[in-house]
């Protein structure tokens, strides 16, 4: 009796990861196409700080872009906090195509420690 109750609720639970998890694959191979192209960027400064303590790694940060292609907002999604805000002050000054409607999208940046 105990089985059968964890098999009800095992296999629809599983149904849902599994459909998912195939959604979520299909919507990161479109995000890719989609993508704005740069007109003009301007590269982060890397933080005395930082390179003093020798902090490197990956930042990632979620641009909301407006259909002139002037950056809207940014939202921090992962960096070391030492190195995320010259990444936002240096996308505020980003410039992207021209597009019919506001847009969405990732960009990375990475600093490496001499």
């Amino acid at each position: 009796m105990r089985i059968r109750g964890w098999i009800k609720f095992a296999v629809p639970a599983a149904l849902a990861v599994l459909l998912a998890g195939s959604s979520a694959f299909s919507q990161s191979g479109s995000t890719d196409e989609t993508k704005r192209k740069v007109k003009s960027r301007t590269t982060p400064a890397y933080p005395e700080l930082a390179r003093r303590m020798n902090v490197s790694g990956k930042v990632k940060i979620e641009v909301v872009i407006a259909a002139d292609g002037r950056v809207k907002t940014t939202r921090v999604v992962g960096g070391h906090p030492l190195l995320v805000q010259t990444c936002q002050d240096a996308l505020k000054e980003w410039k992207f195509v021209a597009a019919s409607e506001e847009t969405t999208q990732i960009v990375e940046f990475e600093f490496h420690s001499n």
